[in-house]
């Protein structure tokens, strides 16, 4: 009774498995295979076989998040991919938005769209926006259309229809034509993802979904062979971007849910450490190889993104795409970024990462460029001779030689040249934890700070510290926290559909008859009985009349025109800091969350051992705080030997197989009775 996740990152891949009857944990890790990721998924299953001695034959259940979706969206490795649009609005795609996301930066520019002109085609058809047939489909403009898709060797085929997510008739009828005269070929209908309005934002994620499908589906494919071979035969479940699960069949559907799917993981495991905890706000922080991303549990519950956007930077307004995604900011401040001056001599680090091959310095697999975790190595926080459980020895010299790079035009020691690589990183990183929290109206003062990924603990403390948290928690195996958290998530499901009504009482009511047959959709999704012991979670956006986007608000069953009302007041001022409590308020979309209770990994507790702090110090190590403090002696900690309730003042180093946590001067740590680690501020000098 095994239940196994895998998580696939930019730099790393991550095994966690953990047997139900037994408490028993298995972990690995090892270095991404970019060619082929199914390949390092195996290498994590065998380094956990001879490592820990999991039994493959015992697994039940298995989960699997990586960044084959979102590698082939940025790399533009997709397939061959043609659209058939509305007749006039071939152009919706490249069109796009007239809004800049930085309105006075010349050096703007619109995306490229994932289809050129040329493969995108036009039909006869026209329904209004009440979905009422103007103009019939002309099935016969297909011919040439589909004769060019053959020329062409087109891949995928994706449909979008003028407000066809009020009607799909005529999608469903262009898609059975395609199907029948290009077998070999993905068709990818708009009504088939997204049932919501705004053509541009629909046409850019049918585009996107039918551009990664057939890639999805042979990567999958693949890794489910692969896992028979290895007697791995229970069922299989990706990780999506919503913060739950979906079969691999459910996810080769809708690949485009599975874009954030790693990440998700992390949030997925954050809020499950909250709920341990009885914490409702948690703000979740995964610093990886190559990127740091943060979310923010709201509730209890991840927050979403209702306006994700792909590729959205300063210069580009990216791809925005209607599928439910984890509202995660994410930076190019990994373990692995690499540190450079620009034309001014001023420093930067990242977006570019070192990533697996060749990676930091000091892996000594033949990078020479300075990356974070050169620096962290450099100050004294990682051991370089038990660096990943000893699994991996760090060079120290050729971090220092890599750091001088920047270090001598700054006129910087190597040591606060590190120093200042970290600051960087850290302000990057405050500024997209701010993002996540003061920015949708939320106090940090008020969270919980879960901080994961290979490199995150070592700058956990002096991050919280400065958002001012109730406290920074350090979960078990923070390195491979992503793949932990896929065994806290469950199947889920979310069903987006646009409404436009007036807030008046006949429409309360309608809603609640919209969101019966929302409910059968999601029980005939998980292929459950009305039995089926699914949570349902009700929201509407709404607007006030005269505005063009809107906010969610929760909607209770019970709930009639006015309670409601006051929800929507109170959701809108928190997003925008104002309410308008006399004006008419307008539905526009109606979301259900469903989701499949069921089994989540547990948090172990450990025994009282009576080894008393002594048993855990392995020794001191020097690490140099800055120019103000410079290098002070801090003790080391073997996190494993650590017993519940202990209580121990900063600063120190704690080291465990998958990551380093530092805890700062004047910081206190305690130990749970679940293992985590809890710093708040109060501690008083060297333990």
């Amino acid at each position: 009774m095994i239940r196994l996740a895998t998580d696939v990152g930019g730099t790393f891949t991550d095994l966690v498995g953990y047997d139900e009857r037994s408490g028993e944990l298995f972990t690995a890790k090892s270095l991404t295979t970019t060619q082929d990721q199914s390949v390092g998924v195996l290498d994590t299953i065998s380094l956990a076989e001879a490592k820990d001695g999991l039994r493959t034959r015992d697994v039940t259940f298995f989960a699997h998040g990586g960044t084959t979706v979102i590698n082939a969206i940025t790399e533009r490795k997709g397939v061959r991919t043609a659209l058939v649009t509305t007749a006039g609005f071939r152009d919706v795609l490249e069109i796009g938005r007239g809004n800049r996301p930085d309105l006075y930066n010349l050096r703007f520019r619109s995306p490229a769209p994932f289809v050129p002109r040329h493969l995108r085609f036009e039909v006869r058809e026209r329904l209004d926006a009440s979905g009422k047939v103007i103009t019939p489909l002309e099935l016969s403009d297909l011919r040439p259309i589909i004769a060019q898709c053959k020329i062409e060797k087109i891949e995928a085929v994706a449909i979008l229809f003028l407000h066809s997510y009020t009607n799909p008739q005529h999608e469903i009828l262009c898609a059975n034509a395609l199907a029948a005269a290009l077998p070999d070929v993905t068709i990818c209908a708009s009504y088939e993802v997204s049932r919501q309005w705004r053509e541009y934002e629909r046409s850019n994620t049918v585009v996107l979904n039918a551009y990664v499908q057939p890639i999805i589906r042979r990567y999958f494919e693949r890794l489910e062979a692969s896992l028979t071979q290895r007697d791995l035969t229970c069922p299989y479940y990706a990780m999506q971007s919503n913060g739950g699960i979906a079969t691999f069949e459910q996810a080769i559907g809708s690949p485009l849910t599975l874009v954030e799917s790693g990440p998700a993981g992390g949030v997925a495991g954050a809020a499950r450490i909250g709920n341990a905890l009885g914490e409702s706000e948690v703000l979740s922080l995964d610093v990886g190889g190559t990127t740091a991303k943060c979310s923010l549990i709201h509730g209890g519950r991840p927050t979403l993104n209702v306006e994700y956007k792909l590729e959205h930077t300063r210069i580009e307004p990216g791809h925005p795409v209607q599928v439910p995604v984890v509202d995660i900011v994410e930076i190019g401040s990994g373990g692995g970024s690499i540190a450079w001056l620009d034309e001014r001599g001023a420093l930067h680090v990242g977006p570019e990462s070192a990533g697996s091959a060749p990676g930091p310095a000091c892996y000594g697999r033949g990078g020479t460029k300075p990356t974070l975790t050169d620096a962290i190595l450099t100050i004294g926080v990682f051991d370089p001779a038990n660096f990943a459980d000893g699994s991996m020895h760090l060079d120290k010299q050729k971090a220092a030689d890599a750091i001088a790079i920047v270090a001598e035009p700054l006129g910087l020691s190597i040591e606060d040249a590190a120093i200042a690589i970290i600051d960087i990183a850290h302000a990057s990183t405050i500024n997209a934890l701010k993002l996540v929290t003061v920015q949708r109206g939320h106090d940090p003062r008020d969270v919980a700070f879960v901080v994961s990924g290979g490199a995150g603990p070592a700058l956990a403390t002096r991050l919280g510290r400065d958002l001012n948290v109730k406290a920074t928690v350090i979960p078990l195996h923070p390195g491979i926290f992503s793949a932990w958290g896929m065994l806290a998530a469950e199947p889920r499901a979310d069903f987006r559909g646009t409404w436009f009504s007036a807030l008046t009482a006949d429409a309360v009511k309608a809603l609640r008859a919209r969101f019966n047959k929302l409910e059968e959709e999601a029980i005939a999704y998980f292929g459950k009985g009305r039995d089926a012991d699914i949570r349902f979670t009700y929201q509407v956006e709404a607007r006030y009349r005269g505005q063009e986007h809107g906010v969610f608000a929760q909607f209770h069953r019970g709930d009639d025109r006015q309670v409601f009302a006051e929800r929507f007041h109170a959701a809108h001022e928190r997003a925008y800091s104002f309410r308008l409590p006399h004006a008419a308020i307008e539905i526009t979309t109606l979301h259900l969350e469903a989701v499949l209770n069921g089994t989540v990994i547990a948090l172990p507790f450990l025994p009282k051992n009576g080894g008393g702090l002594d048993a855990a110090l392995t020794g001191r190590r020097n690490v140099y705080f800055g120019a103000a403090l410079g290098w002070v002696s801090c003790p080391v900690y073997q996190r494993a030997l650590l017993a519940p309730g202990q209580s121990i003042p900063g600063p120190m180093i704690i080291e465990e197989a998958t990551a380093t946590t530092l805890v700062q001067e004047n910081q206190q740590l305690t130990v749970t009775d679940n293992g985590l680690l809890i710093i708040r501020e109060g501690g008083v000098g060297a333990g």
